[in-house]
Formats: structure tokens, sequence, C-alpha cells
């Protein structure tokens, strides 16, 4: 089907949302087990990791870890956020930076002033959306950005959000005292799915709408390591307790370029493979042959594919094997924990 779909729906008893672009899965939230990303709490402090920098915070949920603890002491009360979910068996990352995101904006209470996407360009249109955000918080004395969801919109639905969230922003701010306890819970897929899948959609909001979409049937692909790339190369991606393993495989080709085709096809494709299977933290790429000279047209290719990409992640670079590093976010729970 052509166009773009959100679908929102469950999977085993789960929250889920999917977003269907031509007839492809191209991006999913399912709801996980841990505290989700965007949680605030009023944590204590417990006890510092010096090894590591950090130090544990008790909360209602258990122990969460906060890097970068200079001047803090066991005992002190703070607000924290989660920012994305933990590998087995270690504690919830939290911040000290915690902000309000919605459809339209974010609310950055640790850093004034009010900026606008830079993916909105025309003049008329970021003056337009910088007067209504100047209207409504401009004298709130916490940070706004405007996101792109806003180009186009009425100033009343903007102006609304804002509000909004500059309120939600001022009720935690001033609830910082206190025992440990959950203040905000992270939002769900559904509400993440209108929050930041904005461009224009269909959406499908009928229970069963996974299997009569093509969701149930996309997933039983993406549960599997392969991918399978244009000229009948492959990816393989398998996650490992210590890190993301990918192998890009040539297939039946055999002709002198076959390598570069298959790791420029592989560069394309990564973003997706990674998003949808829920996968972060180190990713080891084992290219396919290919000439040295073809490697800065591969890292070009590499990072034009993560820029169109929600989730944080740093192209590390090459090791002396020739295998390419990347470091991905945790932003999600992965695929295999949450339907297994």
């Amino acid at each position: 089907m052509e166009g773009r779909q959100i679908i929102l729906d469950h999977i085993n008893g789960r929250e889920a949302a999917a977003l269907m672009v031509d007839g492809q899965l191209d991006d999913l939230l399912i709801d996980g087990d841990a505290p989700r990303p965007g949680t605030i709490y009023r944590a204590v402090a417990d006890r510092p990791v010096k090894g590591q920098g950090g130090m544990f915070l008790k909360t209602p949920d258990g122990n969460v870890f906060l890097r970068q603890v200079k001047g803090l002491a066991p005992g002190d009360v703070m607000l924290v956020q989660v920012t994305g979910y933990a590998e087995p068996g270690k504690a919830i990352p939290v911040t000290q930076k915690v902000l309000f995101k919605s459809r339209y904006v974010i609310v950055t209470p640790d850093a004034p002033g009010i900026n606008v996407s830079r993916s909105i360009r025309e003049d008329d249109e970021r003056d337009r959306i910088l007067e209504i955000a100047h209207d409504v918080g401009g004298e709130a004395g916490m940070g706004l950005i405007l996101r792109s969801a806003c180009e186009g919109e009425s100033r009343e639905d903007i102006a609304e959000d804002i509000a909004n969230m500059l309120d939600l922003a001022d009720q935690v701010l001033a609830d910082a005292e206190g025992p440990a306890e959950k203040l905000i819970d992270g939002d769900g897929p559904h509400v993440a799915a209108w929050r930041d899948w904005s461009e224009p959609a269909d959406v499908v909001t009928e229970a069963g709408s996974f299997d009569t979409h093509g969701v149930l049937d996309a997933l039983e692909d993406v549960q599997g390591i392969r991918v399978r790339l244009e000229g009948g190369a492959s990816l393989f991606v398998e996650p490992t307790r210590a890190l993301v393993a990918v192998d890009v495989n040539t297939g039946g080709d055999t002709s002198p370029a076959a390598g570069t085709k298959a790791n420029f096809a592989a560069a394309r494709a990564l973003p997706r493979a990674l998003r949808l299977r829920g996968l972060g933290g180190q990713v080891v790429l084992d290219l396919a042959p290919m000439s040295k000279k073809d490697r800065r047209g591969f890292e070009g290719a590499l990072r034009a594919a993560f820029k169109r990409d929600t989730i944080d992640t740093t192209l590390v670079g090459w090791t002396p094997l020739g295998h390419y590093e990347l470091q991905r976010k945790k932003a999600r729970p992965s695929l295999q924990e949450v339907l297994k």
C-alpha cells in the first residue's frame, strides 16, 4: 500500500505502535517491562561507584544509575529522568537534565532560550512560530525547542501544547523535595507515535489492525537475523551479551564490485534493521571485502542513513581488523525481550 500509515494496537497484551511506509514496516514501538524513557523520579543518592564515575540512586522502581555526580553525597535528593533502557543486569540510566517533550515543543528547564527546528527553513514560518512561543512562554524562564511538527500547524494547537508542557514542567519542578517517588511516567507507544511520527499519515486504531494491515507478517521477518539487500546480498544482525554483530554477505554476486555494492546497501538498511529490533550499545560491522579507497564513500552513506534516524548513534570508525564500529543509544527494549 502506498503512503504512510500509523497503526495503534497491542501485541501479547502490550501496547504497540507501527509505522508502515509504502507497505513496509519502517518503525515499531512496543511497551517493555522496565520504566519508560522520559519517566521522572524524585530520587535519593545511595552509593557512589568510583570506578565508573557515577552513583546509584534509590527510586520506587529500584536502583538507577547517574553519571557525572560531582558534588553529590549519599542522602541527597534530586530530580532525574530515565534516558533509555538498561543492558541486562545493569541499572536504569538517568540524567539530572530533565526535559518535557511533546509533539510541538520540548521544554528544557536547564537551558533557557527559544529555538526553532532547523528543518523549518522558511523565514516567515520560523518568525510565526517564534512569535507564538514568545507570547506563550517568553516569561516562563525555561528553554523551548519548537519541533518540526509546528510547521503549518495552527497557532491555537501550538500555543496549547506549549502551555501544557510548561504547566507540567512547573508542577514537576515544584515537587523536588521529599522521599523517593515517581512523579510522571514516560510516554507509551501510542502517545510516542503521536508525538514523534508527525509527518502526514493515515491513523488506524481498530483492534486487530496489526493483523489486517500486515504488521504481524512483517514482524515474523524482523525477528530473524537476516535482512535481504538489493542484488542478492544480505545483512545479518546478531545481538550478543557484549555487542551487536553485523555481518555483510555478497550472496551469489562474484563481480569485482560486489563487496562495495553490498556494503553501501548495508549502510542504507542498517538504521531500520537496528531500529525495528530495538538494538543499541556497541555495534560492530564485519563488512564484505572492499577497497580502502571506497571507505570514505561508505562512511558518507552510513552518515546520511543515520542522519534520518531518530535514535542517537555515534559513528566511531575503523578498527585495525577492518571492522567498522558504532555506538548507539539503547532507547528501546529489544524485540527479543518483549516478544519472548
